[in-house]
């Protein structure tokens, strides 16, 4: 964190509003996960199911779907084409797993069919990587050594987790939206099962909202900063 003068309290303006919003987030998660994942689908399909059966629908009988470690761990490779699922939804038969399943399903239905904003996404993931921990040294060694030109290349390349997290908003959101209509338009849930999916999908949407949100707020602050010194 930069700080100077009065820059924590600064910094507290800029990041608390995410903060919270984050905490808030996992909160929902947390709640709705916990509640709809102690209750069973009436299919009674479990988890690894579910995203099998989506996957065969959808013609994608050559990804493979996995049992990773982890709590919530679930995600798809779009390198090795594998759909890995956590073990409390690869083994579980609870509504909270048909609907992580089937939105992990969604990604692997974008990949396939070439959903522009996951291959922009994609693209970036080693800027992403290198910006996310390099961009921050670099502006600080520009802020408090070598001039505000340095400090600035080290935002730009910081910059680029803000725009990742931006990105990853319609990637999320397209794909919950195809499992909820996958689930209910498939019958693999029924329809008063589909307000736990909804609330457990939501829960999870909201958290990369808060992750958009501490990103942008970080470069605002960072901007703020090198401003308010050029002006000085």
């Amino acid at each position: 964190m930069v700080a100077y003068g009065g820059g924590y309290l600064l910094y507290l303006l800029f990041s608390l509003p995410a903060l919270l919003l984050g905490f808030w987030a996992q909160f929902k998660v947390q709640s709705a996960f916990n509640t709809y994942s102690r209750k069973r689908n009436a299919s009674g399909m479990t988890g690894a199911e579910v995203a099998r059966r989506i996957l065969n629908m959808n013609g994608l009988t050559n990804v493979q779907v996995e049992a990773v470690n982890g709590f919530l761990s679930d995600h798809y490779d779009p390198v090795a084409r594998v759909l890995r699922l956590s073990p409390e939804v690869y083994h579980s038969n609870s509504i909270a797993a048909a609907g992580i399943a089937a939105h992990e399903a969604g990604h692997a239905i974008q990949h396939h069919e070439g959903y522009f904003p996951l291959q922009i996404r994609s693209a970036i993931v080693p800027a992403v990587q290198i910006g996310s921990w390099l961009g921050p040294i670099i502006f600080m060694l520009g802020f408090f050594l070598m001039g505000n030109t340095v400090a600035w290349i080290g935002l730009g390349l910081f910059a680029a987790t803000a725009v990742f997290a931006l990105i990853t908003l319609p990637v999320e959101f397209d794909a919950s939206r195809r499992a909820k209509t996958v689930l209910a338009d498939g019958g693999l849930v029924y329809y008063g099962e589909m307000e736990g999916v909804n609330k457990v999908l939501d829960a999870a949407a909201l958290t990369y909202v808060a992750a958009a949100v501490q990103a942008i707020s970080t470069v605002l602050y960072y901007i703020f900063l090198l401003s308010g010194r050029q002006r000085e």
